[in-house]
């Protein structure tokens, strides 16, 4: 077996699209970015893979991301980011890109908020210092082959070096697989949001923040 880790590039935005999608849902049916790009898994794919090519540059940009290469094929990645450098605004930004790219009208744009609005009863404010780890995720054939290990070394490496003091992400309430692969690279559960509105829409209770000091 052969495992290369590498940066993301432009090439890489169907795969990263997948990426982002499967790790919005964990161990859930959907997730996340299906609720906010609404209709079919096609849909929600088309989005993210115009997400991962959009300006400004954010956290979803093919550019943050790490990619795990299994005997040449794109297997695995992640993203790391400072939040103090952009982080969740300049998402905004180009996901409001994207939307305008395909066509979206206020009443898309107001459905979506509608259908994303109890997510953010659980959401987390980032901790100062943080380096923050998003968008975790290895696709189903790949998977248990140790490449998400390797990623979240690299990531680490990658957020000291940068002069952080801790990494942060998030994971849902309920996925006991991400929970204790994390918890092997050093993280710890610090706090959980759980919401009855969450729960209604995506099937889990809500949110764990796991933490890890460097």
């Amino acid at each position: 077996m052969s495992v290369k880790i590498r940066r993301g590039n432009a090439d890489d935005a169907t795969f990263l699209a997948q990426v982002m999608m499967l790790a919005s849902r964990g161990h859930l049916r959907r997730g996340v970015w299906d609720l906010i790009a609404g209709g079919s898994e096609a849909t929600c794919l088309d989005y993210l893979r115009r997400l991962a090519l959009a300006e400004p540059v954010s956290l979803c940009h093919y550019s943050s991301f790490i990619v795990a290469e299994h005997d040449g094929c794109p297997a695995a990645a992640l993203c790391g980011f400072d939040p103090r450098a952009g982080g969740w605004q300049t998402l905004s930004d180009a996901m409001q890109s994207v939307q305008r790219e395909i066509g979206w009208t206020q009443a898309d744009e107001k459905a979506s908020a509608a259908r994303t609005a109890p997510v953010w009863q659980c959401t987390f404010d980032t901790l100062d210092g943080a380096w923050v780890i998003e968008s975790v995720a290895t696709i189903p054939e790949f998977r248990r082959r140790g490449l998400v290990d390797s990623l979240m070394a690299e990531i680490l490496d990658s957020g000291r070096a940068r002069g952080h003091r801790i990494a942060q992400l998030t994971i849902l309430i309920g996925n006991l697989a991400a929970q204790r692969a994390y918890e092997k690279a050093g993280f710890r559960v610090t706090d959980e949001k759980r919401h009855p509105a969450f729960e209604a829409v995506l099937g889990a209770a809500g949110f764990m923040r796991m933490v890890r000091e460097y």
